[in-house]
């Protein structure tokens, strides 16, 4: 810049930032209470607006930056005890951007007029000498360990509410889970019961048919021992036509009705079987009873076979009659004279003593014949047959 020697003048005014400490010492607030505020501003001369550039020439051009210092930190000190008296210490302790940009507002206008600029306010430190600050931290203090405990106790309970809620979805869970492995189990379990019925019921159509064939076996070996009964008994009594006779009916009675009644027994167990199988629909128990009702019946059919064959039996003696009570007589007979010369041949050695008449083995011998000679009269007492006169009449 050219300066004309004696005609102009050269002053310079610096642009550069200024640090401000900005302390307000002991300043009653609204409700009376005296604070220490520190703060601190950045304050510069504003040099892109020329209108306030020529502000601040026309203010503070014959003036040293140290004097331009203590005009701004005046002004800015003067604004921050002024909103100091019109807020609380809460507001201002708690809420120091507010503070602050309360400060700021007021205060830049003032510095804008100077052709100054407020570059950045901020609050350092607030405190008090009353311990007023300490009291109030105290208490914020219980409060904040009251609103913990409540939390604490609030979310104990929310966190048990919330543990019964999930401990109780995990029981339904279970539950639900619980039942559907019962029903799966069931499901299985009435399977298992039907495919049982099922093996069941075709092991007791097995079994009877086993059955059945070990009674056709038996019921061929039975006939093959009659035939060769009959067959020795023809070579044996080939005289007695009337006993083949006989024999022949008590064939019939022996082996071919037990054979019907057999048969009858098959069929009827049979369709019993058949019906069990379309009409059962329950357990392994019902086929058992069912098998136990068919058994009662097969029962009772060969008790009414025996008892036919009975019948047949006592027909035939009553057809015989005399002639069959005769033959059994006199068939017995041998076996009685054995069963009374039993005990003699048992004997190692006898004694005989005798008042007269015969001595020795004749004696024994004529002891048998005797009781022989009176069976005639024992079998008329009690059958009613003379079988001596029998004997007699058949020139035997």
């Amino acid at each position: 810049v050219f300066v004309w020697p004696f005609i102009q003048q050269l002053d310079r005014l610096s642009l550069n930032v200024m640090t401000l400490p900005v302390d307000s010492n002991k300043v009653y607030t609204k409700e009376g209470v005296p604070i220490f505020v520190q703060g601190v501003a950045q304050v510069k001369v504003e040099g892109k607006v020329e209108d306030m550039l020529r502000l601040a020439v026309t203010q503070f051009l014959q003036k040293t930056p140290q004097q331009i210092r203590v005009i701004a930190l005046e002004t800015l000190e003067g604004h921050q005890r002024a909103i100091m008296g019109t807020m609380t210490v809460e507001e201002i302790y708690r809420d120091r951007k507010k503070f602050a940009e309360a400060v700021f507002q007021v205060a830049a206008s003032d510095l804008s007029n100077m052709g100054l600029t407020i570059v950045s306010y901020t609050i350092k430190d607030v405190r008090d000498e009353v311990g007023y600050l300490h009291n109030l931290g105290l208490k914020r203090t219980a409060e904040v360990k009251r609103d913990a405990a409540i939390g604490e106790a609030f979310a104990s309970r929310d966190a048990g509410i919330k543990e019964a809620i999930a401990e109780q979805a995990r029981m339904s869970a279970k539950f639900t889970n619980d039942t559907e492995i019962a029903k799966s189990k069931r499901d299985y379990e009435l399977r298992q019961a039907a495919f049982n019925e099922e093996v069941n019921t075709k092991q007791a159509i097995s079994n009877l048919a086993y059955k059945l064939q070990a009674a056709k076996q038996q019921q061929s070996i039975r006939e093959e021992n009659v035939q060769i009964q009959v067959v020795e008994r023809r070579k044996q009594i080939q005289v007695m036509e009337q006993e083949i006779l006989r024999k022949e009916r008590e064939l019939e009675a022996t082996v071919h009705q037990p054979a019907k009644a057999e048969q009858y027994k098959v069929e009827t167990l049979a369709e019993a079987n058949k019906a069990k199988v379309l009409r059962e629909t329950e357990a392994q128990a019902k086929a058992i009873e069912l098998k136990g009702k068919a058994e009662a019946q097969a029962i009772a059919a060969k008790g009414r076979a025996e008892a036919e064959q009975m019948a047949e039996k006592a027909r035939a003696w009553e057809d015989y009659g005399d002639a069959a009570t005769m033959e059994m007589v006199l068939a017995a007979m041998p076996r009685i004279a054995a069963e009374i010369a039993a005990p003699l041949a048992q004997t190692e050695s006898l004694t005989l003593v005798s008042t007269g008449g015969k001595l020795g083995a004749s004696k024994v011998t004529d002891e048998v014949t005797s009781i022989m000679m009176d069976l005639p009269k024992l079998v008329e007492s009690m059958t009613g047959v003379n079988v001596t006169a029998a004997l007699q009449g058949s020139g035997v």
